[in-house]
């Protein structure tokens, strides 16, 4: 008698980052609904876009795409992933905090999707590109005191893995990583540097508000106008655009002091 054949896996990804790390270890294929927030990060525009893990119109779009798998992320409206775990369906939560947890990710769904061969690749290609970029900025004097933000209200830093990547290129993460600060507390670090990435918003975080903020008046990044803009899915996606997103960190440190400009990184 023949064996039954196992049916083929089909992925729902509620994360930029899951997607990402599928298309980029060869995975494209298993997937069949994507966030809207995906296009961002992956080849991706062609597939039904289903919500995320915060907003979603219809659990039923996702159920109507008959996935093996939904992958979502930490953290997430509990009423949303209520909704859908109340379906008959399995549901991965990924909850990265550092670069070794995105590692672990991806050979997690390496294994899942029978590419544990390529996510193996894409973490040496990872290392090594941080690897490069640590190499030339050890040719720095001293470390830049930085300070990374991921929401402006309330002011919350940017994740741990940012924090990692600021080390990488020479920088100093000066206020805790991923937690709410106050303003006060960004002033009385001193950052000479200020990078904007916030959530879900592009490249369309406003340096202007930094500028405005009156308790940070004395601050060496704003004084000297060195307030930047990174894309936000450059930082905020735990997977292969933190590649790029270490690339362009890399280069603030030696934007003009003089230009006073504002510098918006694509």
């Amino acid at each position: 008698m023949a064996a039954q054949k196992k049916p083929a896996m089909r992925i729902v990804s509620l994360a930029p980052s899951a997607t990402s790390i599928l298309c980029a270890i060869g995975a494209r294929r298993l997937l069949v609904g994507v966030t809207k927030w995906c296009c961002d990060v992956a080849p991706v525009a062609r597939l039904p876009q289903v919500g995320d893990c915060w907003h979603m119109e219809s659990v039923a779009d996702i159920v109507a795409l008959r996935p093996t798998l939904v992958v979502g992320s930490v953290p997430y409206k509990q009423e949303t992933v209520g909704k859908l775990l109340e379906q008959p369906v399995n549901f991965l939560a990924m909850n990265p905090r550092s670069l070794a947890d995105v590692y672990a990710d991806i050979r997690l769904l390496g294994g899942i999707a029978g590419r544990a061969t390529q996510a193996e690749a894409l973490i040496r290609k990872m290392r090594s590109e941080f690897a490069v970029i640590a190499r030339a900025a050890k040719k720095r004097k001293r470390r830049v005191r930085m300070y990374c933000e991921a929401w402006p209200n309330p002011r919350i830093s940017s994740p741990p893995w940012v924090a990692e990547l600021v080390k990488i290129c020479a920088g100093e993460m000066i206020v805790p990583a991923g937690e709410k600060v106050t303003d006060a507390q960004v002033a009385e670090a001193r950052p000479e540097v200020i990078v904007l990435a916030w959530a879900a918003t592009g490249g369309k975080s406003d340096p202007e508000q930094a500028y405005k903020v009156e308790a940070w008046k004395d601050v060496p990044a704003i004084r000297e106008r060195r307030v930047f803009v990174v894309r936000d899915e450059l930082l905020n996606t735990p997977g292969p655009p933190l590649m790029e997103g270490a690339r362009e960190l890399s280069k603030l440190p030696h934007q003009n002091r003089r230009k006073r400009v504002q510098h918006r990184v694509r």
